[in-house]
């Protein structure tokens, strides 16, 4: 039965990047009799400039159609002055949203090549594999109320809400420990429960969630440690798990790690395992045209999405097989190029796997 697969390219480095992740997906799909049907649709500010919203109906009615989403980046600065509501980012937030994507995993894995281009020393990143499971859905980027308004005395406020249910936090408590049994059996569920209310009910129930996997290791910390502790001794972490604010700040910090976010996908999961796939990076407009991006972070979401939602672990080892291949052969782009190594662009670097998932 074949797979829907939904190309969502988005703007600025995006179609740039997508165009070499659609080309080892094509292979992969040849290689491994994957039978998967690609449609494309616009979201962000592309869908903006030929629709008006950034989340068009269309696309959104696609997106609930397909097995799986594969995203390249969303926004750029021509689209600051919209109004809130429009912005290219509402199209993402929307259609994660309408989807019910939950849970977002975001990986900080360190290729050993790539050890010198970390901003730490090897030694203390020299194999880094964490794994951070961010709530994506709800928490204080969804609360309500919301806005900003006028005081009696005439003085603007902005005002956001931090909100988490019960069962929000339960269904994200159960992804990370399931996660982290197929890894090395450690959960970090990481709060601030020491001011926050809303993160006293979650470290609570952390704690419920954590009884029915007594082969799991449960801690907590309070985000402004887990900040500092990322920089101090990243290694001591295995799987991560908090909230959507945390979680966004969180992952992008350990994504430095690895020497370039770059190299870092994410996916974003619901309950059933359907996801949307997309590398950690923006879009990047200063760098746009130019030929320079990195495209290993969506060829390395396309590989997450084959073992994530389409269940086909061997054709996801060939992808991430194929990208260490490339990097052992001193391949770089711009952003992981040091002293010795040779310097491609963003389709050569694309046609390098293709040639090494081919040998």
């Amino acid at each position: 039965m074949s797979k829907k697969i939904l190309i969502l390219p988005g703007d600025h480095i995006g179609p740039e990047i997508m165009a070499e992740a659609v080309k080892v997906l094509e292979r992969v799909d040849s290689l491994y009799s994957l039978d998967l049907q690609l449609d494309h649709a616009l979201l962000g500010g592309a869908a903006l400039d030929a629709t008006g919203v950034p989340l068009p109906p269309e696309t959104l009615a696609k997106a609930r159609e397909a097995d799986a989403i594969l995203l390249g980046a969303v926004g750029g600065p021509e689209w600051d002055k919209v109004e809130a509501a429009r912005r290219p980012e509402k199209g993402l937030l929307g259609l994660r949203s309408e989807l019910e994507l939950f849970g977002n995993l975001r990986p900080a894995l360190l290729y050993p090549q790539l050890a010198a281009a970390s901003s730490l020393k090897p030694e203390l990143v020299a194999g880094l594999d964490i794994l951070i499971v961010r709530e994506l859905t709800g928490g204080i980027y969804f609360g309500e109320p919301r806005g900003i308004r006028t005081l009696e005395n005439g003085e603007r406020q902005g005002y956001n809400t931090y909100v988490y249910s019960e069962s929000e936090i339960r269904r994200i408590g159960h992804l990370a420990f399931s996660l982290a049994r197929q890894r090395d059996k450690r959960v970090c569920s990481v709060d601030k429960s020491n001011v926050l209310e809303v993160t006293v009910l979650w470290r609570e129930i952390m704690e419920e969630v954590a009884k029915d996997y007594p082969d799991v290791t449960l801690s907590h910390m309070y985000v402004d440690n887990a900040a500092m502790q990322l920089v101090r001794a990243p290694k001591q972490f295995d799987v991560l798990v908090t909230g959507n604010m945390f979680g966004d700040i969180l992952s992008d910090a350990a994504a430095m790690l690895t020497g370039s976010i770059g190299m870092l996908p994410s996916a974003s999961l619901d309950k059933d395992g359907r996801g949307m796939y997309e590398p950690c990076h923006g879009s990047a407009p200063d760098i746009a045209g130019q030929g320079i991006a990195n495209p290993l972070a969506t060829i390395l979401s396309v590989a997450m999405m084959l073992r994530y939602t389409l269940d086909k672990p061997e054709a996801a080892a060939a992808i991430e097989a194929a990208v260490s291949d490339v990097l052992d052969q001193g391949l770089r782009t711009a952003d992981i190029c040091a002293e010795g190594d040779t310097r491609v662009s963003t389709s050569e670097m694309g046609d390098a796997v293709l040639r090494a998932l081919q040998s």
